[in-house]
């Protein structure tokens, strides 16, 4: 399954990118994240952090472990979960425009059990809708967030 969104925000790269790395304060300003407990912050780059995300998704809260796989500095950072007999990947990515800045998130999961893939080929249709929405409600409380900071 995937599922991607992207949103144009008004400022510099270097603000998204700090807004969309500060993942322990991500629930002060994303909607939809209940709880965040850091487990890894390494010292010297993103790639490795890990932390604990606790979120509203399909009308009950949902706990998961992610860390960040892979990252360059204001461009993109990639995350991996493994949970419920699935893997899932997020790219997190900045592209330069005109007046600011196109966010983009791209969700992949990849369905490694049995029941995994029953789930996937029951529900999927529905999950890619649900979690494109959102994704996209994401994107657009870090819009509100960024813009308001240098608004």
């Amino acid at each position: 399954m995937k599922a991607e969104a992207e949103i144009d925000i008004a400022a510099v790269k270097e603000i998204v990118w700090e807004s969309i790395t500060d993942i322990e304060g991500s629930k002060d300003f994303i909607s939809g994240i209940k709880d965040i407990e850091v487990l890894e912050k390494p010292a010297d780059s993103f790639a490795g952090f890990k932390w604990r995300e606790t979120r509203t998704m399909f009308g009950k809260e949902a706990t998961e472990i992610m860390w960040v796989t892979e990252a360059e500095k204001n461009k993109y950072y990639k995350t991996r979960a493994e949970s419920h007999g699935a893997i899932y990947r997020t790219i997190v990515s900045i592209e330069e425009i005109k007046d600011g800045c196109t966010l983009r998130m791209e969700f992949e999961s990849e369905a490694v059990s049995f029941a995994g893939r029953l789930m996937n080929l029951l529900f999927g249709g529905i999950m890619v809708k649900s979690t494109r929405k959102m994704v996209m409600e994401d994107l657009e409380d870090i819009k509100k967030f960024v813009e308001g900071k240098v608004g």
